[in-house]
Order: C-alpha cells, then structure tokens, then sequence
C-alpha cells in the first residue's frame, strides 16, 4: 500500500493566483455540512474481532479566516450518553475538537481523530454529494467515503482505517442533521 502524502507536503504548484486553487464545488460540499449532526456508528475492530454501536453528536462550524481563498471549519463531537467503547478502546477519543482548512484539493488537519499528529488530507470529488478523503499519519492509512443524502439532511460515511498495512478499523456512520 502506498502512503497518501506521508511528508505532508503541500503540492500546489508554483501559481502565486489564490484564485487558482480555490475549488468552488469543495468549499460548497463543505459549507453543506455545516450543523449539528446526530450521528449513528457501527465500529468493526479487527483486534478485538468485536462489532460496536454508538451514537455521537457532532457539530460543524466555518470559522472567520484570515484569507478569503482558504476555508477553515470546526468540528466539535461527544457521545450523546456513556458507554462502555471509550474505556475498552482508549484510542478513540470520547470527546475533542479539531480545526482544519481547506487549500486546493487538500484538508489540512490540526490533529487526526485517532493521534494528535497534524496532518493532510487529500480530496477526491466523485459528485456534487460525495466525496473521498486520504490520509496517512505515523502507521495509519485512512480511506474516508463521506456522501450527503436528501438535500443535505443526512449524511452516509464509510471509513477503513489500515495499521502497518492491516486494516484494523471499518466504521458505518448514518448522520442526520438536526440543526442547520
């Protein structure tokens, strides 16, 4: 498997024009997810060959930028009531908040879900509802299938997590958004 920009290198070309690199369907996608999701999970851990559900709430926000070619979001989430995944599975965090910006076709990422590690992530549009984030960071290769469904009002992830080349993690995310 192939390491998605393992260095974390920024490739936009040597083009000084910020208009250039602005994709207008990204930053559309992006500001029709903003709100206030309830988000339904099923997580298939590969170690513990153990299937998990869980019901998050997730809240995405854009945030003012200095820049107006660049867009930054917010992304807040905790579990709608407690369970027992947090204690058996430290890893995932239970609750956090993460920052991120898009440039070009790129999602640079204060921290990833699972590490506090920076990163990027790069995008892949397959329509005007869907689209495909890479990324890698230390041993981990992610593979992220986000479509929204019925104008917006849900949305419908698929994520594969590899570790070392394994695939360790496959989550099912049914979202419904509750606030716009």
């Amino acid at each position: 498997m192939v390491a998605v920009n393992p260095k974390n290198n920024l490739n936009l070309g040597e083009n000084t024009s910020p208009e250039i690199s602005l994709n207008s369907n990204l930053k559309r996608w992006f500001t029709r997810n903003i709100g206030f999701w309830k988000s339904n999970r099923s997580y298939f851990l590969d170690e513990v060959q153990k299937t998990y559900n869980l019901c998050m709430n997730i809240k995405i926000e854009a945030l003012e930028s200095k820049s107006k070619w660049e867009s930054h979001y917010k992304f807040t989430w905790y579990p709608e009531k407690k369970y027992n995944f947090f204690k058996e599975n430290p890893q995932y965090k239970e609750k956090g908040e993460m920052s991120a910006f898009l440039k070009g076709h790129q999602l640079i990422r204060e921290n990833f879900y699972l590490s506090n590690v920076e990163g990027i992530s790069n995008i892949k549009q397959v329509d005007e509802h869907e689209m495909i984030f890479e990324s890698s960071y230390k041993d981990w290769y992610i593979l992220e299938h986000t479509r929204l469904v019925d104008s917006d009002n849900y949305r419908f992830r698929v994520i594969y997590s590899w570790n070392k080349n394994k695939l360790k993690i496959v989550e099912n995310h049914h979202e419904i958004k509750i606030i716009k």
